[in-house]
């Protein structure tokens, strides 16, 4: 099993990083995409390394697909190869996270309509207009999509977001 995290420059640093570092505790391989090479710097200063550019990735590479918040939703919204990525995990049923503003990449891929789905508030009318059926809860699980509010909700999502993982884990992966 291999994660994909796509994100950009001012991410929501707690939820970039905490789904990064859990998942590497459990051993489960992770790559950061990004829509620039070298580093992406998080809200609070935090540095990631992009592991692959948008134009590098091969969706059929990744097993997961999560999708932090923070700003840079807004600007990978902006980029057609991050919304065909996230059209992929969708089409294809694989595991899709996507927490605080996160949804919005998602929104704009066109992938939400009739999915019950979660967000920042101020994102909750653009999930509404995107044909989600939006729940203001810290996590919202709709078959392979979970969702989640904000960096308080973390330990909710990532309980979800794990148990849709090892669900999906079979023994010889």
């Amino acid at each position: 099993m291999k994660v994909l995290i796509l994100s950009s420059d001012y991410f929501e640093d707690a939820e970039l990083l905490v789904p990064y570092y859990r998942l590497k505790e459990e051993g489960i391989p992770v790559e950061i995409g990004s829509d620039k090479a070298g580093k992406i710097i998080g809200k609070h200063g935090y540095e990631v390394t992009v592991d692959k550019t948008l134009s590098e990735i091969v969706p059929g590479d990744y097993d997961v697909l999560l999708l932090p918040g923070g700003k840079a939703p807004a600007a990978l919204r902006e980029e057609v190869s991050a919304l065909a990525i996230a059209e992929t995990f969708m089409q294809n049923e694989s595991p899709v996270a996507a927490i605080c503003h996160g949804p919005q990449i998602l929104a704009s891929a066109g992938v939400l309509k009739n999915r019950h789905a979660t967000c920042y508030r101020t994102v909750a009318e653009e999930l509404k207009q995107a044909g989600a059926h939006y729940e203001d809860r810290e996590v919202v699980v709709d078959g392979n999509l979970v969702t989640s509010r904000q960096p308080s909700d973390l330990p909710a999502f990532m309980r979800e977001f794990m148990k849709r993982l090892k669900s999906r884990a079979s023994p010889e992966k």
